[in-house]
């Protein structure tokens, strides 16, 4: 078996919209289109790692990196995260690394964030993979927890959140909630929430979705297949990527499915 290619990691110093960040990344370096990677709430850099793993993927450059307030990143002030503030974030760190057209990739958080971008710099976005990112009101089952357990205190309510976790029903939850404390400051959570909600119930999430030119796949466990929305986008020219044996947490459910469809999508839509 041969060696996979090497990531490197790298800290960024960096400033938005005034706020100082130290932006944990990983990233190598390649000939073809580079892809970028954003994690879901809860999440790090490190659910893409294992694309240096990945064959498919030989010869092309990524970057990821935890979002301010997650992971290794550090963030000046806490409270002015948001999704917006994520796009911004997001636009700073290709900015560092050069990067002007791209595959994209983002999860749940990651993915509304990749989805604002991606309308905001459509001639940007070569692909877009969207793993259960939020383009309805329904897709909030995480985020508008914020309205639905409301808590004066961010530490109980994400203590409270974590717990909920634990014990929902659906593959890899009580996984996901095992690192919740170490993945994601207590403050950070309810900008990120309630940017989130805001967005999905007002922001007509759907239009600017299927505005999108560039080839669009939207990636679900089977566990959501109940989605009210998935005929509609299909209809629409989306490919849906089914993930069985899965809930809202692909790579951490089956992760080998997950990579065949993403490069199985990109393949067919003459990767670069």
């Amino acid at each position: 078996m041969s060696s996979p290619e090497p990531f490197t990691h790298t800290q960024l110093p960096l400033t938005v919209e005034g706020v100082q960040l130290n932006v944990s990344t990983i990233h190598r370096d390649g000939v073809l289109a580079p892809i970028v990677f954003l994690h879901g709430f809860g999440s790090t850099k490190e659910d893409y790692a294992d694309i240096v793993q990945q064959a498919a993927f030989a010869g092309h450059p990524f970057v990821a990196y935890d979002a301010p307030g997650c992971g290794e990143s550090q963030c000046s002030d806490l409270s002015r995260i948001s999704i917006p503030f994520l796009m911004q974030t997001a636009l700073r760190v290709l900015e560092h690394f050069g990067v002007e057209r791209f595959h994209l990739v983002g999860h749940s958080m990651g993915g509304l964030t990749a989805l604002m971008l991606a309308h905001q710099y459509p001639d940007r976005v070569l692909s877009f993979v969207d793993i259960e990112g939020n383009i309805a009101p329904e897709d909030c089952f995480l985020s508008r927890q914020i309205v639905d357990y409301p808590a004066d205190d961010p530490e109980a309510f994400f203590a409270a959140f974590i717990e909920r976790a634990r014990n929902a029903p659906a593959y890899a939850s009580a996984l996901y909630s095992a690192s919740l404390s170490h993945k994601v400051r207590a403050g950070a959570v309810r900008g990120i929430f309630q940017s989130m909600v805001e967005l999905s119930d007002n922001a007509n999430l759907m239009g600017k979705f299927l505005g999108l030119k560039c080839p669009r796949m939207f990636m679900y466990g089977e566990q959501n297949n109940s989605l009210s929305y998935l005929s509609h986008i299909q209809a629409q020219g989306v490919r849906l990527a089914p993930i069985v044996q899965c809930g809202h947490f692909p790579m951490y459910s089956n992760p080998i499915a997950m990579w065949q469809q993403i490069a199985d999508f990109q393949n067919s839509n003459h990767r670069d």
